[in-house]
Parts: C-alpha cells; structure tokens; sequence
C-alpha cells in the first residue's frame, strides 16, 4: 500500500459540535485508520468571524489536519462529510511542504 500525505482544512458550525470539534476530530482520525492511514497532525485553530455569512453563520470552529493514506481511499473520506451538516467548509490537498519551510514565515 502506497500511502500518500494529505492537508485538510475544515471549519465546523459553532451550533453543532459541542466541544470545539473534538469528537469530529476523533471521528476522522478513527475514519482515516480504518481506511489503512494515519493522522500525523490534528490542530485546532479556534473560532473565527467570517467576513460574509455562510449558510446564516457568522463564525466557525477551524481544524487543520495533516494525514497519510492510500490516494484509492481519500475519495472515501471526502464522501463521508461531503454531506455533514457539522460542516460549513472542507478542503483536503496533497500535503506538499518542501522539508526545510519555516513555520509562519513568509519569503
């Protein structure tokens, strides 16, 4: 099995989940490691404002998740929330960070 390095970004709707997106959290890592990968980073990036409404929403709860699995499977995970109400917004990309990027700096 050719595992493969994902990034995905999902902001949460603050009126359904509870805890910040913690369960969500362990959701998806249980998700991703029955589909033979593995969660190499989950973090939480708080409540932001938007700057307009998403479907009546004024702010989210952001999760940044790096993750390693087979590219056949990834189109499981996308599936899987596609329709998730806990969902305002998603996107998943091939993680491609050169070896020697310093966190937060910008060239």
């Amino acid at each position: 099995m050719n595992l493969k390095k994902y990034e995905a970004v999902f902001i949460l709707e603050i009126r359904k989940v509870e805890d910040e997106g913690k369960s969500f959290t362990e959701e998806i890592t249980g998700l991703i490691e029955k589909n033979g990968g593995t969660m190499d980073l989950s973090v939480p990036m708080g409540r932001k404002q938007f700057a307009r409404e998403i479907n009546g929403s004024k702010a989210g709860v952001y999760w940044n998740y790096v993750f390693s699995v087979d590219p056949d499977k990834i189109s499981v995970i996308k599936n899987k929330f596609q329709l998730d109400e806990r969902i305002l917004r998603s996107m998943i990309i091939n993680y491609e960070r050169p070896e020697k990027a310093i966190e937060g700096k910008n060239i």
